[in-house]
């Protein structure tokens, strides 16, 4: 990213020091158990490629689909994470350092403000890497820490074995059942964007163009940041509802939300959808796929749905809002209800047509009204 006079207005290395210096070590295991769970995990997610391509009738489109699956503990998370989102914020880091620049004292606001900010992205990030159980990572550049081919057109799909060892014990599972379920899952994805060659740019440019839009006082955002950190240090900016408030802050929005433009409104109407459509296929698939080869399946997913439901309390659910976490528990939900709907009327091979290009993508409205979408599209190429 381009800075003013060499200052950023997030110090990345300082977020990635503080992520990884707060984040808690994650479960005790042996160094055999350790070994092991990244041995089976790397198994299962090799495995998995083929139950997906079987269950879809997806392929890749360059034939191959080689894509690096890496096994990850949370502080690796981390630095994939900060690469990721230094690469797709810098549009509206770089459009706010220009304006803040521009006021009296900027300069000295960017050294300090840098600094300010990296310690509170990092204490965020340091929230989020005790809870992903997996990611195919799209927009990464590729480096020393993590290899891969993301930010060349290819991506690579990370597995962080210590948070899937917490929830498996958490819930009392089958440990080998739910390792593969985690990678059904995540496989789901990388078939997504390997079957799909226009998919990631299509997804790419509309961040870019959503966080383009953005006019928002550097103050105003950097302010919302501070309101997430002060709760994670338990700070009550954000009501935990003792005082009969809903809980959500003094107005229940994200950060996502509070930065939105009428035209961010129309590009964030779109990736909700495809987000929506791109994990409740996930979803999907790992529950189509699971019976055959999990046979704990339904156990597992009736536990897991009782944890996303529940939370962890309420300084997690009041983040999960801030940060739009909430949104993407509901995509979930929304995204499987299209997707079962869809291929319960037209079967699989009528499903697929939604990646025939951007304009099969189901818009928002379709999303929760599947018939339409079902008619659009349908109706058009029949």
């Amino acid at each position: 990213m381009t800075s003013l006079g060499g200052v950023e207005m997030v110090d990345w290395k300082l977020a990635a020091a503080t992520a990884t210096r707060l984040v808690k070590p994650g479960p005790e295991v042996s160094r055999d158990e350790a070994r092991a769970a990244v041995a089976e995990l790397r198994r299962h997610a090799t495995a998995s490629e083929g139950h997906v391509r079987s269950f879809t009738g997806m392929e890749p489109a360059d034939g191959s689909g080689d894509t690096p699956v890496l096994v990850v503990d949370r502080p690796g998370w981390i630095r994939a994470n900060v690469a990721g989102f230094r690469e797709l914020l810098s549009p509206l880091l770089a459009k706010m350092q220009e304006r803040r620049a521009a006021g009296p004292g900027g300069a000295v606001l960017g050294v300090v403000g840098g600094k300010v900010t990296g310690v509170e992205v990092g204490m965020l990030l340091s929230f989020m890497a005790s809870r992903v159980l997996g990611q195919y990572e799209t927009f990464a550049p590729a480096g020393p820490d993590l290899p891969g081919t993301a930010g060349e057109g290819g991506g690579r799909l990370l597995l962080v074995a210590p948070n899937v060892v917490h929830v498996e014990r958490e819930l009392d599972v089958d440990p080998h059942d739910f390792r593969l379920w985690v990678c059904l899952h995540e496989e789901t994805h990388r078939t997504q964007f390997s079957a799909v060659p226009w998919l990631r740019d299509h997804i790419e440019g509309e961040i870019h163009s959503f966080l383009g839009e953005t006019d928002v006082d550097p103050s105003t955002l950097l302010e919302r940041l501070r309101e997430a950190v002060q709760s994670l240090a338990g700070g009550r900016p954000w009501s935990d509802g003792s005082d009969g408030s809903d809980g959500e802050g003094e107005d229940g929005r994200s950060l996502v939300e509070l930065v939105q433009t009428p035209a961010q409104r129309e590009i964030l109407g779109r990736l909700t959808a495809v987000m929506s459509l791109l994990e409740g296929h996930a979803d999907y698939v790992m529950d189509g796929v699971g019976p055959q080869v999990v046979p704990t399946v339904a156990e597992i997913r009736e536990k897991f749905q009782k944890r996303r439901a529940a939370g962890a309390g309420r300084l997690d659910q009041a983040l999960r809002k801030l940060l739009g976490l909430d949104a993407k528990l509901r995509q979930y939900r929304d995204g499987e209800r299209f997707v079962r709907a869809v291929v319960d009327e037209v079967g699989m091979e009528g499903f697929n047509r939604v990646w025939t290009s951007p304009n099969t993508l189901p818009t928002k409205a379709e999303i929760a009204k599947p018939a339409e979408w079902i008619a659009r599209v349908h109706r058009k190429t029949d």
